[in-house]
């Protein structure tokens, strides 16, 4: 789904008052209309994960955690796209530091289950779905790796020892995933929320600190913030190599309309074949 396609869809689903402007292109496109934020996804497949979101949206609300709120209470499906539609935050007064997120993910991981089940987060399942969207933009052999390694981490993964008590979790915990409005930080992005190993959340961080060029400084302030460094538990690099494997998946499914996405994932692939822990990868 390229930006033209997303459009199409959000006129389709009767957005059509004013202009909308494009935030984001990713697993969604993100459409500012108005003072609404709509979100339209990718494939119908993704459906439940946006019921799931909206329903996390109104949990997060009635429990006082700052997080962006539901204009709509159920999605659209709109031309086997789910869409769904939010109240625009205020304009942010600076950008998100690392520290603004830690502080919110210590609300997050103080949080016992939510009444209604949350899934497991499968950090991992994505990379069947995103190879198939890149289709023969990808080099076979790249696919076949990323599987294979996929294949791999699943039961490492499943086998770790935590150090924190495991529970809700954001899932895609990263500084852009926060907003800092006039009453300071809020949550976005609530899809990825889940149930699991706390140590999901951090070792994004340590990731972004390795791999994308977070300054050492940054991430000293967020483990601070935080309290805990997850580089000092056993199972941090098990973890790090499944989402390296995922983050390596995730850039596939924009190869075949994007030739930066495209060399990117192969500057990805190369490095994990390589076993090159440094190599810098690019946010995309």
């Amino acid at each position: 789904m390229d930006e033209a396609q997303a459009r199409d869809v959000l006129t389709a689903a009767g957005f059509t008052a004013g202009p909308a402007a494009l935030l984001a292109l990713g697993e969604n496109a993100v459409f500012a209309v108005g003072d609404l934020v709509v979100k339209v996804g990718r494939e119908a497949a993704l459906l439940e994960r946006a019921e799931r979101e909206l329903a996390v949206a109104d949990w997060l609300s009635r429990t006082g955690i700052p997080a962006v709120r539901a204009a709509e209470p159920k999605p659209l499906l709109v031309a086997g796209h789910p869409v769904t539609v939010w109240h625009r935050l205020p304009d942010e007064v600076r950008p998100a530091e690392p520290e603004d997120l830690a502080v919110l993910l210590r609300q997050i991981h103080s949080l016992p289950e939510p009444p209604f089940a949350l899934p497991a987060r499968d950090l991992l399942g994505g990379v069947e779905r995103w190879l198939r969207l890149a289709g023969g933009a990808v080099d076979p052999a790249d696919a076949a790796y990323l599987r294979a390694r996929r294949d791999a981490y699943v039961g490492e993964v499943a086998a770790l020892t935590p150090h924190l008590p495991p529970g809700p979790i954001h899932g895609d915990a990263l500084p852009r995933n926060v907003h800092v409005g006039p009453e300071g930080p809020v949550l976005v992005d609530l899809e990825t929320i889940s149930t699991d190993l706390r140590e999901h959340d951090l070792v994004v961080m340590a990731l972004a600190r390795d791999r994308y060029g977070l300054p050492h400084a940054s991430y000293d302030a967020f483990v601070t913030a935080y309290g805990w460094d997850v580089r000092d538990w056993a199972g941090c690099t098990v973890l790090r190599g499944a989402r390296e494997t995922a983050s390596c998946a995730w850039v596939a499914q924009h190869a075949p309309a994007n030739p930066k996405a495209l060399a990117e994932f192969r500057r990805r692939v190369a490095s994990l074949r390589d076993a090159d822990p440094e190599i810098r990868w690019h946010a995309f």
